[in-house]
């Protein structure tokens, strides 16, 4: 993914709500899994790290990422956006 395609799914990902928070339990397998079903469906979702969380947010990012077979667009703060292409893509990136 290069620097066009990551800007433009962030700024879609702008006026999305975070689908899923992680808190202190951190990443358990029904957490992956949702996450896991949600990027089927959407093809982009945000993510929200809650302050109870011990892990750092780059990590989890990372961690849900391979799990999940995504790819990590941005992490901002407490926040993480991943993008992984549908069998039909909805999202079409630019070049």
């Amino acid at each position: 993914m290069n620097n066009k395609q990551r800007a433009y799914l962030s700024g879609l990902a702008s006026t999305m709500q975070p689908v899923f928070n992680i808190g202190k339990s951190s990443l358990t397998p029904e957490v992956v899994q949702a996450v896991d079903e949600a990027l089927e469906k959407r093809e982009l979702i945000k993510v929200s790290v809650l302050k109870n969380c011990a892990d750092e947010p780059r990590v989890l990012a990372e961690m849900l990422a391979e799990r999940t077979r995504s790819q990590i667009v941005r992490v901002i703060g407490k926040k993480i956006i991943l993008y992984r292409e549908a069998k039909k893509p909805q999202i079409r990136l630019p070049q």
